[in-house]
C-alpha cells in the first residue's frame, strides 16, 4: 500500500459546519476527516487567505504550525504534498486545479463541484490534468449515496428493463443539481449527450458560492445512446412525482417519492402493473457518501483505475448544464460538442439580457 500526504485549499470557516449556506460549507474539514480515517493519508498541510481560519483547520487535524499557509502556491513548494483537496469558489477552481497539477510533488487532485465558472475553465483543467497526469475528481460524492446505489443496482439488474429516459427534479442545475445530473449520466454509462434544448427563468438574483443560478428551467437532451433526458427546477419541478424517475422498456422506477417524507426511498414496478416494489436504505449524515468517495479515489490513484468521479464523466454533466444556459441564450436547441467558453446565464446577466432582482434579505 502506497502511502500519500494530503494538503488542503481553502479550509473554510468551521462556523459553517453547523450553520452553512451559499457562502460556505466549509467541506474541506469532511474532506480531512475522510482521508484522516484512510490509513495511508497523512494530512500534511492546509491553506486559506483568511489565517484564523487555516489555524482553526490545523488545530483541528493535528497539522504542524509550520505547513499552515495563507496562500497555496507557497504551500504547494513547501510541503511537497502528493494529494490535494480544494474547495474554493468555483469561478477560481480551474486556476487553482492547474497550479496544482504544475508541482511537481502532486499525484491526485479532489477538487469541490461544480467544475468551474465556465466550460473553457472546466476543460482547461481537466485538459491539464490529463497531460500532466495527474488524477483529477471532482466530489461528486452522491455517486456514493445508499439509496442512489440501490437505484443504479437494480436499473443495472434489468428490473425495468432497458433504460429509455431519465427525468430530474431539481432546486437548480448548477450548484446543487450537478449532483443529480452527474448520477443519471452515470446510470446511462457516462455517456456524453449529443444535444441540449432549454429554457430558463431568472427574476430574482440566486447566487451560491458567488455563481448565478437560474430560478427555473425545463430543458430536454439526448445522450449518445439514445437515451433520453428531461429536468425540471424551481417553480414547476414538481413535474414528476419524484426526485428522480427511470423509465425503461419493462417499467419506471423512482427515488425519494412524493408519497414518502424520506430521502432514502426506492421504488419500481413495471408497465401495467398497479403495485410498488419498495426498498427504504439506511442513510447516516448527508455527508457519509464523502468517506467512501475519498476512499475511492485514493484507492484508484494506486491502482491506476478511472474513478467514477473522473473529470472526464464531470465534463460530460458539465457540457449539459452549460448546454441548457446557452440554448436559453439562443433560444435554440444546441449540439455538441459545446462551442463557448464562458457562462452563458453570467453573460446574459452582465449584457443585461437577463436583469435579476436583488435578493431578498
Amino acid at each position: 500500500m502506497t502511502d500519500y500526504t494530503v494538503a488542503f485549499i481553502g479550509t473554510g470557516d468551521a462556523a459553517d459546519l453547523t450553520n452553512p449556506g451559499p457562502d460556505g460549507f466549509a467541506m474541506n474539514y469532511y474532506h480531512a476527516e475522510a482521508y484522516e480515517a484512510l490509513e495511508n493519508c497523512t494530512l500534511a498541510a492546509c491553506a486559506d487567505i483568511d489565517a484564523d481560519r487555516a489555524a482553526a483547520f490545523a488545530d483541528e487535524f493535528d497539522i504542524a504550525g509550520e505547513h499552515t499557509y495563507a496562500d497555496y502556491e507557497t504551500m504547494l513548494a513547501k510541503a511537497e504534498p502528493d494529494i490535494v483537496s480544494i474547495s474554493v469558489w468555483p469561478d477560481i477552481h480551474a486556476d487553482v486545479v492547474i497550479d496544482c497539477a504544475r508541482a511537481d510533488s502532486v499525484e491526485a487532485i479532489h477538487c469541490e463541484k461544480p467544475m468551474d465558472l465556465t466550460w473553457d475553465g472546466a476543460e482547461r483543467m481537466a485538459r491539464v490534468c490529463q497531460q500532466r497526469g495527474v488524477q483529477l475528481t471532482f466530489n461528486h460524492m452522491r455517486r456514493f449515496k445508499p439509496t442512489w446505489v440501490e437505484a443504479r443496482d437494480l436499473i443495472e439488474s434489468g428490473e425495468i428493463g432497458s433504460l429509455e429516459r431519465v427525468e430530474l427534479s431539481l432546486g437548480n442545475i448548477y450548484d446543487g443539481g450537478t449532483h443529480e445530473f452527474d448520477f443519471a449520466t452515470g446510470v446511462v454509462g457516462d455517456r456524453p449527450a449529443e444535444w441540449v434544448l432549454g429554457q430558463i427563468d431568472y427574476r430574482e438574483e440566486n447566487r451560491w458560492f458567488g455563481v448565478h443560478n437560474e430560478n427555473q428551467a425545463f430543458a430536454q437532451w439526448e445522450y449518445d445512446n439514445g437515451v433520453y433526458g428531461v429536468v425540471t427546477t424551481g417553480k414547476g419541478n414538481s413535474l414528476i412525482p419524484a426526485h428522480m424517475r427511470f423509465t425503461g422498456t419493462d417499467g419506471v422506477l423512482d427515488v425519494n417519492p412524493d408519497d414518502e417524507d424520506a430521502d432514502n426511498v426506492v421504488r419500481w414496478r413495471g408497465h401495467g402493473e398497479a403495485d410498488w416494489n419498495r426498498r427504504t436504505l439506511e442513510e447516516g449524515a448527508w455527508t457519509d457518501p464523502i468517506n467512501d468517495a475519498i476512499a475511492h479515489v485514493v484507492e484508484c490513484l494506486e491502482t491506476g483505475a478511472e474513478p467514477e468521479l473522473s473529470a472526464r464523466r464531470a465534463l460530460n454533466t458539465t457540457e449539459i448544464i452549460f448546454g441548457i444556459w446557452e440554448s436559453a441564450r439562443r433560444r435554440g436547441r444546441v449540439d455538441f460538442p459545446l462551442e463557448i467558453e464562458g457562462n452563458p446565464l453570467h453573460e446574459m446577466v452582465e449584457s443585461g439580457a437577463l436583469e435579476p432582482d436583488p435578493a431578498a434579505d
